[in-house]
């Protein structure tokens, strides 16, 4: 297929195992075969991706579901066009002398934004274990990465981390509280978002985008693939062999992610109730459309 002159600007808060089909689809030329290319920025911060986002500087975001929420309640045309990834396997790492939610009463905790999805969990989460707000102080660090260095250099106590980087502290001495499963298991994960006006007149490069990922899943879920797989993996993150071995097996064993609308109504009430907003909630297909995803789909 020929190529779009113009790049489609994609943006990524952060590195991850999530983001493995990205990278497949990026080693392994399959936007291009569907006639486009993907220009991804590592932003490091979610609230300067949505900004960017909703202001045009970015075509596709991969955000947390409540981003998109709060930005179409204050007037954005943002919308939800796909599934990213799976419900977050997020450990709430804890510093070695952390031992208990008490424990955290006084100290610094590493969030991206202090309005983020992880941090709205996280925040319910300390309240439902004893602790008020005045109790601790959430910090600003940024992506993954930045919030993993946070914790090993001392500068917080705390945070929700992704593989690897929990595993790679676990492996210093960190400890964890538990995961975000356990404590909100019908959390949705992650999502794909971009301005409806764009889709609307980009509709052949967007489905020509859902269908580049939806190859680079394909991929990942056949077994043959997994040595070329890890090192793809590995090329892109520092995680060991062994551990990329087994994030392959696991994520090869589960099907496809999807948003649900029932998941996506659980983040919308808890917006409400962080937010404090006083009008009527919307439905999720205020905030989901689906029909791109369908159209890309055979």
């Amino acid at each position: 297929m020929r190529n779009h002159a113009r790049p489609l600007k994609l943006a990524v808060i952060s590195e991850g195992i999530t983001s493995w089909p990205l990278y497949v689809a990026q080693a392994k030329k399959m936007f291009e075969r569907e006639g486009v290319t993907v220009e991804a920025t590592l932003t490091a911060s979610s609230v300067k991706q949505l900004e960017q986002l909703t202001q045009g500087g970015y075509d596709i975001g991969f955000q947390q579901s409540d981003h998109v929420v709060r930005a179409v309640e204050n007037g954005s045309d943002l919308f939800i066009f796909m599934a990213h990834a799976h419900p977050p396997e997020l450990n709430l790492v804890i510093a070695p002398d952390i031992r208990s939610f008490a424990d955290l009463k006084g100290r610094v905790i590493a969030v991206d934004g202090k309005r983020s999805g992880y941090a709205l969990l996280l925040r319910k989460l300390l309240a439902d274990k004893g602790l008020r707000d005045s109790d601790y102080t959430f910090k600003e660090f940024g992506g993954s990465r930045e919030r993993f260095e946070a914790l090993q250099a001392g500068a917080a106590f705390a945070s929700f981390l992704n593989p690897p980087f929990d595993r790679n502290l676990f492996a210093a001495g960190f400890k964890s509280l538990g995961t975000v499963s356990d404590y909100f298991p019908s959390y949705p994960g992650t999502i794909a978002a971009a301005r409806r006006s764009w889709a609307r007149d980009n509709e052949t490069r967007l489905v020509a985008f859902i269908r580049g990922m939806n190859a680079a899943f394909a991929w990942l879920e056949d077994k043959n693939n997994k040595q070329e797989a890890i090192g793809i993996l590995r090329a892109r993150l520092e995680i060991k062999p062994d551990a990329a071995a087994r994030a392959f097996d696991e994520f090869s064993a589960k099907p496809r992610p999807t948003v649900m609308p029932e998941a996506l109504r659980q983040m919308i009430d808890i917006v409400w109730d962080a937010e404090g907003l006083k009008g009527p909630q919307g439905a999720p297909d205020k905030y989901l459309d689906l029909s791109y995803l369908h159209k890309a789909t055979p």
